[in-house]
């Protein structure tokens, strides 16, 4: 066993394990500690705990100290020099003519380097540029070319649903996000319902998407055949996933009746789990495929 905790460096930023050694670090803290790209400073979001050493990657870095207050005031220096980094950075840009859009600005904690995140359609030649920076902020320049899901987690908004958005506020990685969830859950395939800020689709769709397999399983599909409380046999004309119910189309007499029936209380064979045909146009199912990259 081993001891470690969370460390976070960004804003819903990936999670990170450090080794706390003898030092009493405890969640809310923050933390200077050595990475990859230098030494920097992290807000401790899961306190120590001990685990198995084959669940943690190898060598776990040790955390140098807990953050002292000229650490913070250092820190809170770095995110004023961003922003006169990000303005700089924006007018070499238009100079050199660059077909590619500034996102966000960013300094180590030991200023040992200057990351610039930006998105653009393709490739771009950005040599001259980080030629330009080097010489203006006399450290290491390093452009990063991100997507536009990246884009949104970093700039944040709010979504269709009113609230912040999720990978803004809590979502730490991005799970991969299809077309069939939204099938699953019987939503319209109108990609300006189902995509969210980014332009891809909702990460919502990835939430909810257990609930409605479980929920989906217990009820029949759109046609089945079922045999009503009343002994009636009908034809399922629609459901209700969330609450259970299902519209069935029965023979009342002489006519044809919908009734609705909780699902516990219908007689039918188990749902099979067979792939649903949707008719899309060919600029459908392009524009479908875009959301899904």
């Amino acid at each position: 066993m081993i001891k470690i905790i969370g460390v976070r460096f960004r804003n819903v930023g990936k999670i990170y394990y450090f080794n706390p050694k003898e030092l009493d670090v405890k969640t809310g803290d923050y933390v200077i500690v050595e990475t990859a790209r230098g030494v920097e400073y992290g807000h401790v979001v899961l306190g120590p705990k001990e685990v198995d050493e084959e669940k943690v990657i190898q060598p776990l870095k040790d955390v140098i100290r807990i953050a002292t207050k000229k650490d913070r005031e250092k820190e809170e220096n770095n995110r004023r020099k961003e922003k006169e980094a990000y303005e700089i950075c924006q007018k070499k840009i238009r100079k050199h003519g660059l077909e590619m859009k500034l996102i966000d600005a960013e300094y180590t904690f030991d200023n040992n380097k200057v990351l610039f995140y930006f998105t653009a359609d393709g490739r771009i030649d950005f040599r001259e540029l980080v030629k330009d920076l080097a010489a203006v902020f006399k450290t290491r320049i390093e452009l990063r070319q991100i997507g536009v899901r990246d884009e949104t987690k970093i700039l944040g908004g709010i979504g269709i649903c009113g609230r912040p958005l999720c990978c803004h506020t809590y979502l730490s990685e991005f799970a991969p996000v299809s077309i069939k969830m939204a099938k699953e859950q019987n939503l319209s395939l109108n990609p300006t319902k189902i995509s969210g800020v980014c332009g891809r689709l909702m990460c919502c769709l990835k939430n909810e998407q257990e609930t409605y397999e479980y929920l989906n399983r217990k009820l029949p599909g759109l046609g089945d055949r079922v045999i009503t409380p009343e002994g009636l046999k009908g034809e399922v004309h629609s459901v209700n996933v969330l609450r259970q119910l299902v519209k069935v189309l029965v023979d009342a007499g002489d006519e044809k009746e919908i009734r609705e029936y909780p699902v516990e209380e219908l007689k039918f064979r188990p749902r099979q789990n067979k792939k649903e045909k949707v008719k899309l146009t060919q600029e459908e199912m392009k524009e479908l495929a875009r959301l899904e990259e």
